[in-house]
């Protein structure tokens, strides 16, 4: 059966008005969001994954250290300029010595003990106030072979310079009176020189 419209007679126009039965409102059902378990997985996982990066990261730049490097070559006796360093942070062993990034200004002017390569580290046995060679002494590269050389690790020293072990031999410079080095040079180039190694104890 199909509902026919209502006719009103409003009072006093004589007019009558049509009225429809009121539209009944329809309901809209809620759609159920739906997650997928492997979704939820990867994003725990690079949450994860982001959480271990940023500790990592923490962990690098809270335990490194601001120390003084070598900008540039610098060769052993070279007055040090302020141009010639850098700082730059490292995580350091305790047991290696090095300059602090502050104390960077307290080397300028002071001179090279060896030759120092650019981007080393410097240790305070690497620069000197002296002049090298000193007044009246001479430094005199003495090339070892291997079987003259002791078992023992060679240091740097007062008397030795450097020692730069190469394929063949060993290349000891010593610091010895001006009026001896020519002798020892002369030495140095027959191969009639070997190493001797003093006792420490004094």
């Amino acid at each position: 059966m199909r509902a026919e419209p209502q006719t009103k007679k409003t009072p006093g126009t004589g007019t009558e008005s049509t009225h429809s039965p009121a539209a009944k409102p329809v309901a809209v059902g809620r759609t159920k969001l739906q997650r997928s378990p492997v979704l939820i997985a990867i994003g725990l996982l690079v949450l994860a994954a982001g959480g271990v990066f940023g500790w990592f990261m923490w962990v690098s730049t809270s335990t490194a250290s601001e120390v003084v490097a070598a900008k540039v070559d610098v060769q052993r006796g070279q007055v040090i300029a302020a141009e010639d360093l850098t700082t730059v942070r490292v995580t350091l062993d305790p047991s290696l010595r090095t300059v602090p990034g502050s104390d960077l200004r307290t080397l300028v002017g002071q001179r090279a003990a060896i030759d120092v390569a650019a981007g080393t580290l410097i240790s305070p046995d690497q620069v000197t106030a002296a002049v090298l060679p000193p007044q009246g002494m001479s430094v005199v590269s003495v090339p070892v072979p291997a079987g003259s050389v002791t078992g023992t690790p060679l240091t740097v020293t007062a008397e030795v310079v450097d020692v730069t072990a190469g394929d063949a031999d060993t290349i000891v410079q010593v610091l010895v009176p001006a009026d001896k080095a020519s002798g020892l040079a002369e030495l140095a180039a027959t191969g009639r020189v070997a190493v001797v190694l003093d006792s420490a104890a004094r």
